[in-house]
């Protein structure tokens, strides 16, 4: 077999249909289009054209704004892989765990507003990484970090809070 002999399977390519070829083609003449007006011309945007009157999305007032330019982003970082970092040796588990630690283990690539946890290790590990945070509020507050499964201890886990960062 050459390359010149290769093809695809039948069916395998559909071909287009044909607009504007004769009345026989079924799409002929308008092209499926319809008579005259806005919606025969090529180029057409009338998405919430209501035929002159005043479109609903005119007649409502402008309502809240858009905090993009001034939210805070964090870095968002999965627990585990700070566990991992800590068992592998990169990170000091007695010493303060800040962003700068965390970026210098290299489990952030940079430094952003602040670093927001997810969960993904045991309970001890844990309750020892909020032991290590109340130096230095790095993680802001999240749901999921306030509560974890199998919670049992007093303060910091019973409905206890993350130190946030404002």
């Amino acid at each position: 077999m050459k390359l010149s002999e290769l093809r695809d399977r039948p069916g395998a390519r559909k071909a287009g249909r044909r607009i504007g070829r004769g009345i026989g083609s079924g799409k002929g003449k308008t092209g499926g289009r319809g008579g005259k007006g806005q919606t025969a011309r090529s180029g057409v945007r009338i998405k919430g054209f209501e035929g002159g009157q005043m479109p609903l999305h005119r007649r409502l007032p402008k309502r809240g704004f858009r905090n993009t330019p001034f939210a805070k982003r964090y870095n968002e970082v999965n627990l585990g892989r700070v566990q991992a970092a800590i068992d592998a040796g990169k990170l000091d588990a007695g010493a303060t765990v800040d962003v700068a630690a965390l970026v210098k283990a290299g489990v952030l690539r940079r430094e952003k507003d602040g670093v927001s946890g997810a969960t993904g290790l045991t309970m001890a590990t844990f309750e020892s990484f909020l032991r290590t945070l109340s130096e230095a509020p790095v993680l802001r507050e999240r749901n999921d970090l306030r509560d974890p499964v199998g919670c049992t201890g007093a303060g910091t886990c019973d409905g206890g809070k993350l130190p946030r960062i404002l």
